[in-house]
């Protein structure tokens, strides 16, 4: 590992294995004392948003229970990218400092009067550091732990599904509500009266599997939310229905409901309403649903009879875009 992406992708890894929410990363950080572990920093850092400070990338680990004999090789790991990343010569990059606090290589000097000295040492002295960083058994042995654990086949994983630490998934933070078979939510979205046709894509969590719902549409039968089978690593999808035309067209607005008949339970994220208009499709409304975005439920008239949760999940799409989406 020797640039910010490895980073990334072996700390999304780590995350995904966890199974956890920021806001139980952050609330397990604040209970251990120390370093704070903000929700939002923590989606920057797994989004490669941010680089982080090591102490908020052990905290991190900590909240993910990574064992404390295996910090010290992701310490050292952390050094290797941030020397990596500052221009050769810089004085910060001669004071980057060991998890031991020794500097990681001194600095080559060269000769006065020599011909591009400054450059040529700057050169020599971070493939030094570098070699002095990587060079540590301890921390080769710890990490190629880390990896072989990380492409250990999971339970529940779609056959062909790459593991998050070689194949860097899209992480996303989203908040959402739930409800049991029997409840059901209701909102209304708007729509081109021309249009000859709606989609309705809803953003679930795939971890709770065969999940069914029924839709109607102003009172009538319309279509169904299929179950799916359950996808314990890459748990968010897009799942896309499509609206029969006669019940859309010539409508400026339309009220849907689902219902759930799965004893599974039924959760809701995002909708997002395509309609197709002379024959392109674009998107007409967005429902954004959740604790924080109600404003977007209230503007929507959106209503939940039965929720039984209601929280922020932060998860990984699969690194295939393609199967971001599933009918």
């Amino acid at each position: 590992m020797t640039c910010h992406e490895d980073l990334v992708k072996l700390l999304a890894g780590q995350f995904v294995r966890a199974d956890v929410s920021l806001r139980e990363l952050q609330a397990r950080a604040d209970r251990a004392g120390g370093t704070r572990l903000p929700r939002t920093t923590c989606a920057d850092m797994l989004a490669g948003r941010r680089f982080p400070k090591k102490a908020v990338m052990v905290a991190f680990l900590k909240g993910c229970r990574v064992p404390d004999h295996q910090l010290p090789a992701w310490e050292r790991a952390w050094e290797r990218v941030r020397v990596n990343q500052m221009p050769a010569g810089s004085k910060e990059h001669h004071s980057v400092e060991s998890s031991h606090g020794t500097p990681l290589a001194a600095p080559i000097m060269a000769a006065p009067g020599s011909t591009g000295t400054a450059r040529a040492g700057g050169r020599r002295w971070r493939q030094a550091a570098l070699l002095t960083a990587v060079a540590a058994p301890t921390a080769a042995a710890t990490l190629s732990v880390i990896i072989v654990q990380g492409v250990t086949p999971q339970r529940g994983a779609s056959e062909g599904v790459a593991d998050p630490v070689v194949n860097p998934a899209h992480i996303v933070s989203d908040d959402g509500r739930a409800f049991p078979r029997g409840g059901w939510s209701r909102f209304t979205v708007t729509v081109d009266p021309a249009n000859t046709g709606v989609r309705l894509i809803r953003r679930l969590d795939a971890g709770v599997g065969l999940q069914h719902a029924t839709i109607t549409v102003d009172g009538t039968p319309a279509a169904q939310w299929r179950p799916l089978l359950e996808d314990s690593i890459y748990k968010w999808r897009n799942q896309i229905v499509t609206i029969p035309p006669n019940l859309t067209t010539g409508r400026r607005s339309l009220t849907i409901v689902n219902t759930c008949v799965s004893s599974s339970g039924f959760n809701e994220f995002l909708y997002t309403v395509e309609h197709k208009v002379n024959g392109v499709w674009s998107t007409a409304d967005t429902v954004d649903i959740g604790r924080d975005h109600t404003a977007s439920e209230a503007a929507h008239d959106y209503r939940v009879v039965g929720e039984d949760w209601a929280d922020t999940q932060t998860f990984a799409y699969p690194p295939r875009k393609e199967a971001w989406s599933v009918q």
